[in-house]
């Protein structure tokens, strides 16, 4: 039995190494395996930290577009503000202007005939061939009263306006009416 059992045991001696060698080159595919993996992560990782820089910098980027923004914003507000100031001010000079305007207008005319003379009379024709215009007198009505066109009256005053005409305003008659 001796025999036997140095039998048994030399080929139970001789599996031993060998599942220890197969277990070794296992091991050694599964380093592999894990190495190539690894290999992969860091590939990995690397491309997802080129990313994130990337991402850094359009994140700086947007912030300074962001603060340039927000300053020339100011500056036009600003513009805005100061334009609008000095349109107000504006504004009043001429509210300024026109009330003045008003109230020369509400203002009698000065009465024609210079110092210490008379004023002419209104409504008639006067020696040096004019009209001095009465209240209520029209152009068409003065045309009518000296047998002449209203046309023909305008030719003879340039820049006449008929709109704006007052009382004691002189205006040439044409020649032979």
């Amino acid at each position: 039995m001796d025999t036997l059992s140095r039998d048994s045991s030399s080929s139970s001696s001789n599996i031993v190494p060998m599942i220890g060698a197969f277990t070794g080159v296992i091991g050694l595919l599964l380093a592999v395996v894990a190495l190539v993996q690894l290999s992969t992560v860091k590939k990995t990782l690397a491309a997802h930290g080129d990313e994130i820089a990337k991402i850094a910098t359009i994140e700086n980027e947007v912030r300074s577009n962001a603060s340039k923004t927000e300053g020339d914003m100011k500056n036009l507000r600003d513009g805005v503000q100061n334009a609008l100031n000095q349109v107000g001010t504006e504004i009043g000079a001429i509210r300024a202007q026109l009330t003045k305007m008003e109230e020369a207008m509400k203002k009698p005319a000065p009465v024609a005939g210079g110092k210490g003379g008379k004023a002419a009379p209104t409504g008639v024709k006067n020696a040096d061939g004019t009209y001095t215009v009465a209240k209520g007198d029209g152009l068409s009505a003065i045309a009518r009263k000296f047998g002449t066109s209203v046309d023909a009256l305008l030719a003879e005053n340039p820049g006449l306006n008929p709109n704006k005409m007052h009382i004691g305003q002189k205006i040439k008659l044409p020649a032979g009416k």
